[in-house]
């Protein structure tokens, strides 16, 4: 039996992307499949209103899509959390029906001629939260969360190889992803705190001096928070509310490397609280401390 995960909210504006954030339904008792073309519920039931109107906002969905003569768009999955583009495939209508029904990322293989699911062989799922259309409803986008690397080359995506470099003639050691601004940052960090064992030659940077000096660190953190808080008490104009963020922000960073903590676990963290009340989050914090 397949599970299906009610589309909310569905809308059509023009000019606009589709979303569709995916939820509970009726898990035990609906059934996808396809008949005569078109999208359908079998049910051991007879079908609510609500699964009707489900059924509806499906197949207008999947007819609003402009596929290709070969009845293809472009797939793209996002990583929901750090932003960044995990790969790109083909997909038809039933590739998104059972995207849509399993919350896997599921693509059409051209080579195969086929459905084919990421990470049905590797085990490393993209577990979708979302999905989103372009304005010319021409290229999906899976917004979702990796259970592991995404490229078959072991990377964690497949975009790892930049065209400026080359075009430079530039060294790179390892992969080099695209990321975004934070990412870019982290991993700066990251490199100067796995550095830190070899040998020291001339004056260090001030990230190492961080890195080493866990007093200075949080003094910085400490003043820098104090900083950003006054551009508000003392209304300050906003690009010093962009500076001392920013120096928030980095030097938070530069505490998150020495305690081996990642962004991604942040903005994971931050994810699961868009759900949960401010004051229900900080219940069950104190009932994990009593704990």
């Amino acid at each position: 039996m397949v599970a299906f995960h009610c589309i909310q909210a569905l809308r059509f504006p023009s000019r606009t992307h589709v979303s569709f954030p995916i939820g509970d339904y009726n898990r035990d008792s609906v059934i996808m499949k396809k008949q005569r073309g078109h999208l359908v519920f079998a049910s051991a039931d007879k079908k609510s209103d609500k699964e009707l109107y489900l059924q509806s906002k499906v197949e207008t969905l999947l007819d609003s899509i402009k596929w290709d003569e070969k009845g293809l768009a472009v797939g793209i999955a996002q990583n929901i959390d750090t932003g960044a583009i995990l790969m790109q495939g083909f997909v038809n209508s039933d590739a998104l029906a059972t995207t849509i029904s399993s919350q896997k990322a599921t693509f059409y293989s051209r080579s195969r001629s086929a459905l084919w699911t990421k990470g049905e062989t590797s085990k490393n799922f993209i577990n979708v939260h979302d999905i989103f259309l372009d304005c010319d409803r021409d290229s999906i986008i899976y917004l979702g969360k990796p259970d592991g690397p995404t490229c078959h080359t072991g990377s964690e995506t497949c975009y790892y190889t930049s065209a400026l470099d080359f075009l430079e003639n530039k060294q790179v050691e390892g992969t080099k992803l695209a990321s975004t601004t934070l990412y870019s940052l982290e991993n700066t960090i990251t490199q100067r705190n796995a550095k830190l064992a070899l040998p020291q030659t001339g004056k260090p940077s001030w990230t190492k001096r961080l890195l080493l000096d866990h007093d200075l660190l949080c003094s910085k953190i400490r003043e820098e928070a104090d900083e950003l808080c006054r551009t508000l008490e003392e209304n300050e104009d906003n690009t010093r509310t962009v500076s001392e963020m920013g120096d928030v922000l980095y030097h938070a960073m530069v505490l998150m490397a020495v305690k081996g903590v990642k962004l991604e676990e942040v903005l994971e963290v931050l994810r699961k609280r868009f759900f949960q009340s401010g004051i229900e989050e900080k219940r069950s914090r104190s009932r994990g401390q009593a704990n």
